[in-house]
């Protein structure tokens, strides 16, 4: 009997981050988390920030980044359209931990001119981040 496998592409405005066959892929929906196999019945779901993970054709898991965006299931492909999208191990937590400082200081700062939605949106994909650099699973 042959694997079943399904395709897998994640991509951003700017670049394809992953296009291979896997297993399974599990993604942050924004109704909850979900996971797909081949054969899945055909879905559309928005995404939340948060990690998409897989597993290879050789059974190992890998984690992927991801800022928002959409995701669409087929019976033989998942594709997942992300803001930004980033494998776990490429996370620069140095820049990450930066960018939760800043993100942090916009929110307290008492000036009008700065956005504070962005500023809260920018402290989530910082904590996020960091979160998965420092998961040991």
């Amino acid at each position: 009997m042959a694997q079943q496998t399904i395709k897998l592409e994640i991509v951003t405005p700017e670049k394809y981050v992953i296009s291979q066959d896997v297993k399974i892929v599990m993604a942050p929906g924004t109704l909850g988390e979900f996971g797909i196999l081949p054969n899945h019945t055909p879905f559309l779901s928005s995404l939340e920030t948060g990690k998409v993970h897989f597993r290879d054709l050789q059974d190992k898991e890998h984690v992927v980044f991801i800022s928002g965006g959409f995701s669409e299931a087929l019976p033989d492909r998942v594709t997942i359209l992300a803001e930004t999208a980033e494998m776990r191990e490429k996370i620069d937590i140095d820049r990450a931990k930066a960018a939760y400082e800043r993100a942090k200081e916009r929110l307290a700062s008492s000036d009008d001119s700065i956005d504070k939605e962005r500023a809260r949106a920018s402290l989530m994909r910082a904590v996020a981040r960091i979160k998965l650099v420092e998961q040991k699973d």
